[in-house]
């Protein structure tokens, strides 16, 4: 014979799946297996259906009085008077109950309804607790949690600040939870889900901030009918909430902060910080602890003296106060509007900005925009800088093997060590400007023509001047290193041959490297002797070594010749000789 279950559980089962209770989780509770629970659910289900039998008798729900005899479906036989043994385990003791046992109208009491006191004496006190604790509206079939019993014990010690799992280890040991951890981790997501803390308004000083925004404003009706997309450019003051609004053609990083440097001339003045979203013109890494700025936005945002703070990717609320201007301009400025040409557009807005949103009362501050400004905050502003800023073109450029790197089909040096490497260049009409990946200026050039190179010599590495770049007075200093002697046959030489003796220079200090240089210094005195100026013979009498003086009287004959001159004339030989002049 099967096991018939007691009364308390199958009250149970009703009171939980009427509190939305799934069946895996009411079979878990009361220990009775999933298909137990499901068949006493349907009986339950279908007895609540069925209409009364004849005699009075009436088929009714688990513990829904009704009259006479009851006839109870759930776990006992149909038809007639039931032999309804629930008993003392749901209504206790006779003796508390309105009448006596003798009564025949109490003999067969009905059950009670769920809900109330006696029926859930019975029931284990987690199945209590869950009947009567107030739950939120579910949709059927979903589940309720087990903490839902201690809602208010977890949302105390939430106010306290414990975490998920100290408020389970509480729960275990002061309250006998027999749920798991990740439970009572559900319910807390769950808790601060649904109870949000509010937004916290940040209200600026005077001069303190500047909001920046784009949208998208009306198209333009050109000459041949098209129309061409047009932007919004929006800013506003955060203290007085008075706004500058341009239209362009683009997002560009040029229109932006030209449309931004209009803005600072129409104020009279510059805020101290710019908030704008992670617009592609203004910065190229969102990042919320250390964004990445457009470079040509970081020198705009130096010129004026300008912090740029963009906000938290994907976090509007950020910029609360222009996130609404933009479609305040496009619902009252420009809806039903109709342009011509952008110039027709902003001027437009210019009127209009001065003339309805000026003397508007704001809804937030509730005075006049313009008012505010002029008395409070244009005094707050810092001053405008003496000059605009310097607008340019710019770009990323590799540094060539040549040295040079390639601007609008030009080429310009660059400093040795930066050889292949990348560098950032600016330009304009008149200046070209290389700049390292920390945008420190390394050079500065006059713009050239194109095709044109403009090398400076500091940037040529110094092994790759030869000495014949370096000129004659530089290898003089150097052969005058060898001896006297050496220094005036260069000096004569060079009055001799001109500009060809640059090089015979540069053999004649190799030449001293390669030999000592007393046997140099007698070679070149025969030479002198001779008046010979030629490589090749100081290359032969150096192979004859050693070297004998000439005589006292060949020296004497060669004082009396007439191509030895003073010393102090060579420096005018040499100068005449390198400008391609007659010797005098």
């Amino acid at each position: 014979m099967a096991n018939r279950l007691n009364m308390a559980k199958l009250d149970g089962i009703v009171a939980l799946y009427q509190r939305r209770w799934s069946i895996r989780r009411i079979a878990k509770e009361l220990g009775v297996h999933r298909d137990t629970v499901a068949r006493h659910i349907q009986a339950n289900s279908q007895a609540s259906d069925a209409p009364a039998s004849d005699g009075g008798a009436s088929n009714c729900k688990l513990g829904h009085p009704a009259g006479g005899a009851h006839g109870c479906k759930i776990g006992h036989p149909r038809g007639g008077a039931q032999d309804f043994k629930i008993g003392q385990a749901l209504i206790g003791s006779a003796e508390g109950a309105e009448g006596s046992a003798e009564d025949p109208a109490n003999a067969l009491l009905p059950a009670p309804s769920i809900g109330s006191e006696a029926s859930l004496s019975v029931v284990p006190a987690a199945i209590t607790a869950a009947v009567m604790a107030p739950t939120e509206s579910t949709s059927p079939g979903k589940q309720v949690s087990l903490c839902e019993s201690w809602r208010s014990v977890i949302v105390a010690k939430l106010q306290l600040g414990l975490t998920a799992q100290r408020i389970y280890q509480d729960l275990v040991r002061e309250h006998g939870f027999v749920g798991k951890y990740h439970s009572v981790r559900r319910f807390v997501r769950r808790l601060d889900d649904g109870q949000p803390l509010p937004f916290r308004r940040l209200e600026c000083a005077p001069g303190d901030e500047a909001q920046v925004d784009f949208g998208t404003a009306i198209p333009i009706r050109q000459s041949d009918g098209r129309q061409r997309r047009t932007h919004v450019f929006r800013i506003v003051l955060s203290h007085s909430r008075k706004g500058y609004s341009e239209a362009v053609y683009r997002q560009t990083t040029e229109e932006f902060l030209r449309c931004l440097e209009n803005a600072l001339y129409h104020f009279g003045g510059v805020p101290k910080t710019l908030v704008l979203d992670n617009l592609k013109a203004g910065v190229e890494q969102p990042d919320w602890f250390d964004p990445e700025l457009n470079p040509k936005l970081r020198s705009f945002a130096e010129h004026y003296g300008l912090a740029v703070l963009p906000t938290k990717p994907r976090t509007p609320r950020h910029k609360g106060k222009i996130e609404s201007g933009v479609g305040y301009v496009k619902k009252n400025a420009l809806q039903g509007c109709q342009f011509t040409s952008l110039e027709e557009e902003n001027r437009h807005l210019l009127d209009w900005e001065t003339t309805v949103a000026d003397v508007r009362i704001h809804g937030t501050i509730r005075q006049q925009v313009g008012k505010v400004f002029i008395e409070m905050e244009r005094p707050a502003l810092q001053p405008l800088p003496a000059e605009r800023f310097p607008f340019f073109e710019e770009g990323r450029r590799t540094v060539h093997r040549d040295g040079h790197v390639e601007v609008a089909r030009a080429y310009y040096s660059v400093p040795p060590e930066y050889l292949g490497r990348q560098v950032w260049v600016r330009w304009d009409g008149r200046l070209v400007r290389i700049l390292d990946q920390k945008l420190t200026s390394i050079a500065v050039h006059v713009r050239v023509e194109v095709g044109k190179f403009s090398t400076q010599p500091l940037h040529i590495a110094d092994q790759k001047i030869s000495a014949v770049e370096r000129g004659a007075e530089w290898l003089l200093v150097r052969v005058g290193r060898i001896g006297p002697m050496t220094t005036r046959w260069a000096e004569a030489m060079l009055a001799n041959r001109g500009i060809e003796g640059v090089r015979v220079l540069q053999g004649l200090r190799h030449l001293g490297e390669r030999h000592p240089h007393e046997t140099l210094e007698k070679a070149c005195e025969i030479a002198l002797s001779h008046a010979s100026y030629r490589l090749r013979t100081l290359r032969q009498l150096l192979k004859r070594a050693p070297l004998t003086t000439p005589s006292p009287e060949v020296f004497a004959f060669m004082h009396e010749h007439a191509l030895i001159r003073p010393l102090t004339d060579y420096s005018q030989f040499v100068h005449a000789a390198i400008q391609g002049g007659t010797l005098p």
